[in-house]
């Protein structure tokens, strides 16, 4: 039986590349680049490298980059390190109801210790908000404005150089989670007026447990690790040199390879965009239909629950989702979905496809092929279902 991997959003296959370019910092170059013998010079110049390829792909400043462990933990060196040195200015901060929950369970534990009060904008049917939205917001006391840029449930992309303006006009930080978006759709700082910026390797075929911030000169941001002076005083510990530098080569050839890979990737997403519901009925479309990102397909398979459909698609070799990788383990209904305005009972047979340049056409068709059967054969089960009755 084939296995395809249509869990993309969730985490990637780490490029051949990628692995190459990492090896030597095991093996070879394995000193502490914070000490000052040849071996911590030779694994400098590579965390210095680095620094200077991430910050080339965002049009940033090498010192306005520092590394992190992840994204979840850039979102949250973020808005805490703007909410404690801005605190003087204000505790208020803006955000959408679809953030990612790095971002969402972070500005609510600053609720209940009452260092943030949060105005969470609604979002409409595709998962949006507005730069009008966003405008009307913003008070006097309003420290952050803190948007994803692409969602990674449903794949839509937020107006982010519109938000960026509105933001950049108030004098208001502009954060944005940008995880699901680096390395697949143009991000270019300057001109998206963009002062924060979370991204990780993961998402874009490199190694896990590495990411990255981008903040922008000029902005104050306190320390939120302790012990020691390394990525600029900002976040203290040993870099993880090897991942840095898998992190630089992934996004690197991310960047050079993007057009052709979203061409690509269009391509078999639109065959499952269309092929999926000219093949079963009663499904939904979830995310904006044109305004999403390249390999991004969610659909809601009404009467039948969407555990029970990647289960069946696991024993036919179908990596898939229904949602965040982070929540796999919850039973409760995708926030995200229930923000657009989808019921419960519509929000729980939720179906995430998300697709790789590795994709080939012949997995799609497989996919469709497979898929209507285990739909047709839950429905049988479900007793929600009464032969496409709404």
């Amino acid at each position: 039986m084939q296995r395809i991997y249509l869990d993309n959003a969730a985490t990637t296959r780490v490029l051949d590349e990628v692995v190459e370019a990492m090896r030597p910092y095991f093996t070879d170059y394995y000193g502490n680049p914070s000490s000052l013998h040849s071996f911590a010079r030779d694994a400098y110049k590579g965390l210095d490298q680095s620094r200077a390829i991430v910050a080339s792909a965002l049009n940033a400043k090498p010192e306005e980059i520092i590394f992190t462990g992840g994204g979840s933990e850039g979102d949250n060196m973020i808005i805490r390190g703007i909410a404690s040195a801005y605190k003087k200015k204000g505790k208020h901060i803006i955000t959408s109801a679809v953030e990612h929950h790095a971002v969402l369970h972070t500005l609510q534990a600053m609720e209940r210790d009452g260092t943030a009060e949060v105005t969470y904008l609604p979002v409409d049917e595709y998962g949006r908000v507005t730069a009008e939205q966003v405008e009307a917001a913003i008070r006097p006391d309003t420290v952050l404005v803190t948007i994803m840029f692409a969602n990674n449930e449903v794949g839509t992309i937020m107006p982010i150089a519109q938000i960026g303006t509105v933001c950049r006009k108030a004098g208001v930080f502009f954060h944005t989670d940008a995880v699901q978006a680096v390395g697949h759709v143009p991000v270019d700082v300057e001109k998206m007026n963009i002062d924060l910026l979370t991204l990780t390797a993961h998402k874009f075929h490199g190694p896990k447990g590495v990411g990255a911030i981008f903040v922008k000169k000029g902005v104050r941001m306190p320390s939120m690790i302790l012990g020691g002076g390394q990525e600029r005083n900002k976040r203290a510990g040993t870099e993880n040199v090897a991942g840095i530098v898998g992190l630089a080569t992934a996004l690197r050839y991310q960047v050079e390879h993007m057009e052709e890979n979203t061409q690509k990737m269009l391509v078999l997403r639109d065959r499952l965009l269309f092929g999926i519901p000219t093949r079963i009925a009663d499904v939904k479309l979830n995310g904006h239909p044109t305004e999403r990102l390249p390999n991004n397909v969610n659909y809601s398979i009404r009467f039948i629950e969407g555990e029970s459909i990647l289960l069946m698609l696991d024993l036919n070799g179908i990596a898939a989702s229904s949602g965040s990788a982070c929540t796999s383990g919850s039973l409760d209904p995708s926030h995200v979905l229930l923000a657009m305005g989808l019921n419960h009972e519509t929000a729980h047979g939720s179906l995430r496809l998300t697709l790789s340049e590795f994709t080939t056409p012949e997995e799609i068709d497989y996919v469709l092929d497979t898929l209507p059967p285990i739909v047709e054969r839950l429905r049988a089960m479900s007793p929600l279902y009464k032969g496409g009755e709404k």
